[in-house]
């Protein structure tokens, strides 16, 4: 089933490419909004899609039929758009999207852990360069472990977890979403464990943003949006919590100033 991006319409409503534009998908993902993109700057127009998931980029590249325009696909962070722009002799662009949310494809299909709906290699990184998490969690300290599920996560338990992960730890290598899914349910309370939010959670989306460096290449990108935008262009951003929707904000108050 392709993966179908949230709020598709309104994020291309705000975009407003049209014919002859160039716009970059900075997010390219399973190409929900670059194909619809690539119907409205058709004829004449230009898109490049980035992403850091290099066989989303490869899916995409074979996938997405060219209309009358401009297709480039480039296997990046981005947080790097404007390096990429320099290095490949682009101009700057009349609309930029990010979608900060990861596809429906790679909890699907990737096996990178991504999910603790599914019993996998506990990796949860978007390219291969990246530390996993299997690693990141026999290296880090305890405090260090509880301040980022605290902090990514806003996880209120997360003392208790991070010091069950350790214990795991001693015992023996955490290397599958399964694995931590059991340690995490053992540090919580019952009725913490039966509540409608799953108790992995918060613990998974804090040690994926971790992982990644999502907020960090989130502050790249838009400090660097100068740089990216022609005058008058456009960038449409979709956060999925509050960390990211908060730098959003605070930068769109003071860019500009």
């Amino acid at each position: 089933m392709p993966h179908v991006p949230v709020l598709l319409h309104e994020a291309i409503a705000y975009l407003a490419p049209k014919p002859g534009d160039f716009i970059i998908d900075g997010t390219v993902g399973g190409g929900g909004h670059a194909k619809a993109i690539a119907e409205k700057i058709a004829p004449g127009g230009m898109l490049l899609g980035v992403d850091w998931d290099k066989e989303m980029v490869k899916k995409i590249t074979l996938n997405l039929k060219r209309k009358t325009c401009s297709v480039i696909f480039v296997h990046g962070n981005y947080a790097d758009i404007s390096e990429i722009l320099r290095k490949r002799k682009l101009p700057k662009a009349n609309g930029l999207l990010l979608d900060l949310g990861f596809s429906s494809e790679q909890i699907a299909t990737r096996g990178r852990g991504f999910s603790f709906m599914h019993n996998e290699p506990l990796l949860m990184t978007y390219d291969d360069s990246r530390e996993p998490v299997k690693a990141l969690l026999r290296r880090i300290r305890e405090d260090e472990l509880a301040d980022i599920l605290f902090t990514f996560g806003e996880e209120r338990y997360a003392r208790r977890i991070a010091k069950e992960i350790k214990a795991e730890e001693r015992r023996g290598k955490i290397e599958t979403t399964g694995v931590l899914v059991r340690v995490i349910e053992r540090a919580v309370p019952n009725r913490y464990a039966h509540s409608r939010l799953n108790p992995a959670t918060r613990t998974f989306q804090a040690l994926r943003i971790y992982a990644n460096d999502e907020l960090g290449n989130l502050e790249r990108a838009l400090r660097s949006l100068g740089e990216v935008l022609a005058s008058g262009g456009r960038a449409v951003i979709v956060s999925f919590h509050s960390l990211e929707d908060r730098l959003v904000k605070n930068y769109f108050k003071t860019f500009g100033k």
